[in-house]
């Protein structure tokens, strides 16, 4: 079906990943110890309204260095990198952007240098720290270990810079520096934006939504509400648009797809993904009723705002959420996006 509805297919792709995840179906009826510090169970809330919960594992996508949904994108970013013959990546991301440590080991894997921006408070600091001591201030945890550990050449630019210029703009420049600069001659810089997330980066995705359709078909369920995080818009573009015409050309009912934002409205979400689904030849005049991307998108996703305190901030609450969740079922959601997502449908979306 994906060739009746897109006109810029990619033509090439890697194999980096491990595939299929799995798609873990969660027991409601698993009993919780008492606990006085325990706040309220999150599956009973499940079990009171009769939901059966899946979880997809796209967290078991790769190993530390690749892990994670980033790179299902990076399969056709990074092929179509090499396909014209780019030699090196740029891209960007937060300070422990794991986007940028999957970009980063992916390169390695296929022969592609990789140069990383990473937004962070600290980045002024660190370049009067370099200009006054002549030594990388910027420290070996997280991500940035990983980084390093595959010889990324690490960037930085402050939030207010990410703002005021975008981080599309930020990439071009790197690019155009770095070509400027080299020694090689017709040195070719690909460009990746935050998350992956354009009209080649989305087909990942919507590979993935067959993959689970897959899944669902063998154990023969029906999904009625689809649940994930939102943060560049690259992952809910190919989610959204997967099932929404995967179930279209079945002629079968569309599940509720809910993204949860980490950053940003949800305006600017519904907007982001039609301007990917445009990017990646969306073609619509024949097949719906809708008379444009936007209106598509809105009448198959509802983007939520699950923002909190901001991003990568946790209130109290949601920690304890993500805490009590991986006690009663063993799967640790990370506090960034996932748990973010379910918290808020569950906290939000279910109760009303």
């Amino acid at each position: 079906w994906v060739s009746d509805y897109f006109k810029n297919i990619p033509e090439n792709r890697l194999h980096l990943a491990n595939l299929p995840t799995p798609l873990h179906g969660i027991h409601r009826n698993i009993e919780v110890e008492s606990d006085s510090k325990q706040s309220v169970s999150v599956l009973n809330r499940f079990h009171e309204l009769n939901i059966n919960l899946f979880i997809k594992r796209d967290d078991m996508t790769a190993g530390v260095e690749l892990g994670g949904n980033k790179i299902r994108k990076l399969e056709f970013l990074l092929a179509d990198a090499l396909s014209n013959n780019y030699d090196s990546v740029v891209t960007i991301g937060g300070e422990q952007s794991n986007h940028c440590r999957a970009t980063a080991a992916a390169c390695r894997m296929v022969g592609l240098r990789p140069h990383l921006i990473l937004r962070t408070k600290r980045a002024t600091q660190v370049e009067e720290h370099r200009k006054q001591n002549d030594e990388d201030s910027f420290g070996y945890t997280g991500n940035i270990l990983f980084d390093r550990m595959v010889g990324a050449s690490i960037y930085t630019c402050t939030p207010g810079e990410y703002g005021r210029l975008g981080s599309q703009e930020l990439v071009k420049r790197l690019c155009q520096d770095i070509t400027d600069n080299s020694e090689i001659n017709n040195k070719k810089v690909y460009p990746i934006p935050v998350g992956g997330s354009n009209g080649i980066g989305t087909f990942g995705y919507i590979e993935g939504v067959s993959e689970i359709n897959s899944q669902l078909d063998r154990g023969q369920t029906n999904l009625h509400h689809v649940v994930f995080a939102c943060g560049s818009g690259g992952t809910a573009a190919g989610i959204t648009l997967g099932f929404a015409l995967s179930n279209i050309a079945k002629n079968q009912d569309v599940p509720q797809l809910h993204a949860v934002g980490v950053c940003d409205s949800p305006e600017y979400f519904y907007n982001e993904v039609a301007t990917i689904a445009d990017e990646m030849g969306l073609d619509l005049s024949t097949r719906t009723d809708c008379d444009s991307t936007v209106a598509f998108v809105k009448k198959y996703l509802t983007a939520h705002q699950g923002k909190g305190l901001g991003y990568a901030t946790s209130t109290q609450e949601e920690l304890d959420f993500i805490t009590n969740f991986a006690s009663e079922t063993g799967i640790v959601l990370d506090p960034v996006y996932s748990g973010k997502a379910l918290y808020h449908f569950v906290t939000h979306e279910l109760v009303e």
